[in-house]
């Protein structure tokens, strides 16, 4: 009977010391992951098509880091920029024109893509493209796909889809719109 107890009390140690580890553990990642709230990336300024500057918005002060840890129920989306005007609703059209807004930078030129579901900015080198920024427009979400050759930007509201492809694999880099 003795040999029995002494081996319940060594389990009994066991999972004791394993559950006091695992959850010291668990406490410190909590601790440092609860710290890592943040702000979504926001929108660069893009000058709208007839201003020869651009207009200069302030982002609002960032809050110190929340104790609370965000939701995961659902994927992280930027906040809407407020814009200096409102912009009236477009009606849909079966193949949409993009307002390209070219901006001079030091790798190339920025152009702006405005569509139905939301606003692509691409940073167009000579060789080469670079996502800016995405913005799904109210009520839209988007994904954004990258490879070493292309960028795909698409916004989605129930069965709409817009995409905004930019393609350089065989040449300057050029941004095709499309609805689906």
């Amino acid at each position: 009977m003795a040999p029995m107890r002494r081996g319940l009390v060594h389990v009994l140690a066991w999972l004791l010391a394993t559950g006091a580890a695992v959850t010291l553990s668990w406490w410190g990642v909590h601790t440092v992951l609860a710290g890592t709230a943040y702000e979504p990336p926001r929108a660069l300024p893009v000058p709208a098509a007839g201003s020869s500057a651009p207009e200069t918005a302030s982002a609002p002060p960032t809050p110190a880091a929340s104790p609370s840890r965000p939701s995961t129920a659902e994927p992280a989306r930027p906040a809407p920029t407020p814009t200096a005007t409102a912009t009236p609703a477009r009606p849909r059209t079966s193949s949409p024109t993009p307002t390209p807004t070219p901006t001079a930078t030091a790798s190339g030129r920025v152009r702006s893509y405005d569509t139905d579901g939301g606003r692509a900015v691409f940073d167009l080198g000579p060789a080469d493209a670079t996502l800016v920024s995405a913005t799904p427009g109210a009520g839209w979400s988007m994904q954004v796909w990258k490879t070493a050759s292309w960028i795909r930007v698409e916004f989605v509201r129930g069965a709409d889809r817009v995409s905004v492809f930019c393609t350089w694999h065989d040449g300057p880099p050029r941004v095709e719109v499309g609805t689906y």
